[in-house]
């Protein structure tokens, strides 16, 4: 019994002291976004992330035959729903994408490309907790083909040219301010008030 007792006592001392250690540590850095997670958390989140991906759906292949009509679906999906934080080609670098933590990583790379198709899969449909990417099922047939039209783009990132970037432009949604302006010239054509002139800079 004391035995027991002291394993328990020893165990809650490493708690505790492992909780301070956090803690510490958490405070010496700060809880800034603008930050970028050190190699600990990049392999912590990593492995977290594979082993919380049941075996099952890891090992799906991809059900959806690689098309040109099913690229360019993927690649609309893509441009619409996906740009604004992992940018058109995939690096991640745009306003939305550089302010999360962790950042968005950079889909051309190996650390994306050498996820199975139905890791991808899986992450789209469900998302990643504490992290800025959200989860996009819609729990319908449409919706999963929807999905692993995206893992065909995912794969096609690392070979996107410059043509299909220009397209996928034409795709992204655009500002509310630049909707606004647009309707206001809009109106203006068909005989409305003109739109109100851009404020001058002092």
């Amino acid at each position: 019994m004391k035995t027991v007792l002291k394993a328990l006592v020893l165990l809650v001392v490493v708690v505790a002291v492992l909780a301070v250690l956090v803690f510490t540590w958490i405070g010496s850095r700060g809880i800034s976004a603008r930050d970028d997670p050190s190699g600990l958390e990049t392999v912590v989140a990593r492995t977290m992330r594979r082993l919380a991906i049941p075996r099952g759906d890891r090992n799906r292949q991809n059900p959806v035959p690689a098309t040109e009509e099913v690229l360019a679906a993927g690649r609309a999906h893509y441009a619409d729903h996906c740009a604004a934080c992992h940018a058109n080609d995939g690096s991640g670098e745009t306003q939305i994408g550089l302010g999360l933590y962790p950042k968005p990583p950079d889909m051309r790379l190996s650390a994306t490309q050498s996820l199975t198709d139905g890791e991808l899969f899986y992450l789209i449909e469900n998302g990643v907790r504490l992290t800025g990417m959200p989860g996009w099922s819609t729990g319908t047939p449409e919706g999963e083909e929807a999905s692993w039209h995206l893992v065909h783009f995912i794969r096609h990132l690392p070979e996107i040219t410059q043509a299909e970037l220009e397209l996928m432009q034409e795709m992204n949604p655009r500002p509310p301010a630049e909707i606004r302006q647009q309707i206001e010239a809009e109106r203006f054509l068909q005989g409305g008030d003109p739109p109100p002139s851009a404020p001058h800079a002092h």
